[in-house]
C-alpha cells in the first residue's frame, strides 16, 4: 500500500519553504491557487516543534460512508468515488487525524492520495511516498 510519510526531523515547518509542498498540491492536484486548499498541511508550533497533518491511508474512513463512496485503490490508497459521494462529511467527522479537506466550491471532501507532488517540492526532503502493509480492516 503506498503512504505518504513526512519526517519531521528533516522538515522545518516552512521557514524556508514556505509550504512549497501544500501549493503545489492544491495547484497541481485540485487545480486552485490556495495552498489552504491543499491535501497536506505543516504546523509550526511556534516552539521549535511541528506536526504534518495528512492521510495514513488506515482505511477506517471506508467503513463510515453510508455511500460508499470511499475504496482502496489497487495501490492501497482510499480513493473518493464523487460520484457516488453525497456529501454528509461523515468520513470528515470520523477521521481521527483530520485528513480530509472540504472545499465550499464542492459538494465531495477531498484527501491526499499519495501522489506525491508534495515529495517533489519538499526543499527540504522529508516528504516520501513508502509502501507499507495494508492495515486490518478496524471494525465499528
Amino acid at each position: 500500500m503506498r503512504q505518504l510519510r513526512i519526517d519531521m526531523t528533516k522538515c522545518n515547518y516552512g521557514r524556508d519553504c514556505n509550504h512549497e509542498c501544500e501549493a503545489d498540491c492544491a495547484t497541481k492536484v485540485f487545480k486552485v491557487d490556495d495552498p489552504a486548499l491543499a491535501a497536506l498541511h505543516i504546523r509550526d508550533h511556534g516552539d521549535g516543534t511541528g506536526h504534518a497533518i495528512l492521510c495514513d491511508q488506515c482505511g477506517d474512513c471506508v467503513v463510515v460512508c453510508p455511500a460508499e463512496a470511499l475504496k482502496r485503490n489497487k495501490l492501497g490508497v482510499v480513493m473518493i468515488n464523487k460520484k457516488l459521494c453525497v456529501g454528509c462529511y461523515m468520513c470528515i467527522g470520523f477521521c481521527e487525524k483530520e485528513a480530509f479537506e472540504r472545499n465550499p466550491d464542492w459538494v465531495e471532501p477531498y484527501k491526499c492520495t499519495a501522489c506525491g507532488i508534495c515529495v517533489k517540492a519538499c526543499p527540504h526532503a522529508a516528504l516520501e511516498i513508502v509502501e507499507v502493509p495494508e492495515p486490518a480492516a478496524r471494525i465499528i
